[in-house]
């Protein structure tokens, strides 16, 4: 049996920066995981800004690239996103190949990609990422080309490869721009057959996927305790207490710095949440960081153009709460007007109670939508 790669993590300590590094190694290191990566060791260096050349000073890079000898890694994983001419100079200094947070997500998202669309999706994030790095791959991107399919004899590599790559990105696009236009298409069927779509929205492993099994019955539905399960979008018909029917959607999960590669890549995908009639957020309950979490879904929402849609919280995976600690979550939620409703998808418990709050939420959305049709009548 082969030995799993092990990775040095790397993360800077900024002033005013917005997430703190043990969390964010943490969560790069349990990233990782999901490649089957081991974590040999994380360095923290604190700096008031980012050094142009080597992310951390070039004497902390020497140091890195001893650790990674003594402790056996192959690989350099900074949580940062880095500019080519750092990740080339970190290579050499270090003699390990060396990732960034972006590249380690898009990786997760080719490993768990599923569907054509998906597949499409990553590929495009990832050679958009390749592009602006390829000058940092070394003296064999520097040779002179020559022959079929290039443009003279003084084309380098780097040129040749590049304008593949940006061919590639550009066929992608009109691929992903027809399926974007179908979904298009799609959502204006649905809105025809008056069955309004709400949207579960959360981050990642927040128990999505298991809600939407939970609430339609469909166990065919995949719900795993991993990562970036989901990248397609899922829809299911849900019955409400009232009699009226939804179609309830599942999609990507998000996370801290999601790469704007990855944004962009699945806008076709990502605008059924925009289109949505209002949103369920789904939170992991039992987490440390709930707080910052529930911050970054907003903030994503925000960037995708979701801010205005109204929102209700479903607090997830109570059961592994005290009862005590839960009713203050709740009353939180409340003192600041959130509606928040404390579910377990694994056990099903507390279903009921979202079923209700969702019905009040579509009845309040179809008063005002009734008021505004009468006033523009007026």
């Amino acid at each position: 049996m082969n030995a799993r790669r092990k990775a040095v993590l790397v993360a800077l300590e900024l002033p005013g920066q917005e997430f703190s590094p043990a969390v964010l190694l943490e969560e790069l290191s349990l990233l990782l995981g999901n490649l089957g990566i081991e974590t040999g060791g994380t360095v923290v260096q604190r700096r008031p800004q980012p050094d142009p050349s080597f992310l951390v000073g070039k004497g902390k890079a020497e140091e890195i690239g001893d650790f990674c000898a003594a402790v056996g890694a192959t690989l350099l994983v900074c949580n940062e996103c880095l500019a080519p001419g750092q990740r080339s100079s970190l290579q050499q200094v270090t003699g390990v190949e060396v990732w960034d947070r972006p590249f380690v997500i898009m990786k997760i998202f080719e490993k768990r990609a599923r569907t054509s669309e998906a597949k499409l999706q990553v590929e495009m994030a990832l050679c958009r990422y390749e592009i602006p790095h390829l000058k940092g791959l070394g003296a064999q991107m520097s040779r002179l080309g020559g022959g079929i399919g290039t443009r003279g004899p003084g084309e380098t590599e780097f040129e040749r490869h590049r304008r593949k790559l940006e061919r590639r990105v550009r066929d992608m696009g009109k691929k992903l721009e027809e399926l974007r236009k179908k979904r298009v298409l799609q959502r204006a069927r649905r809105q025809k057959m008056n069955i309004p779509v709400v949207s579960l929205v959360g981050y990642t492993n927040s128990g999505k996927s298991s809600l939407l099994r939970a609430l339609s019955g469909d166990e065919t539905l995949v719900a795993e305790n991993r990562l970036f399960s989901t990248l397609d979008t899922f829809m299911r018909k849900i019955r409400l207490p009232s009699g009226k029917d939804i179609l309830l959607s599942d999609t990507v999960g998000f996370i801290r710095d999601l790469p704007p590669g990855l944004v962009a890549a699945f806008r076709a995908t990502l605008e059924e949440i925009v289109s949505s009639l209002f949103l369920v957020i789904v939170l992991d309950a039992s987490a440390t960081d709930l707080w910052e979490v529930r911050g970054v879904v907003e903030k994503t929402l925000d960037e995708i153009g979701a801010e205005a849609i109204p929102r209700l919280f479903a607090l997830n995976k109570v059961d592994l709460l005290d009862g005590n600690v839960l009713g203050a979550l709740v009353d939180r939620f409340q003192s600041a007007g959130d509606r928040a409703v404390p579910i377990s998808a694994l056990r099903k418990t507390g279903l009921p109670d979202l079923l209700r709050t969702m019905d009040e939420f579509l009845l309040n959305k179809e008063r005002f939508q009734k008021q505004r049709e009468e006033g523009g009548k007026a």
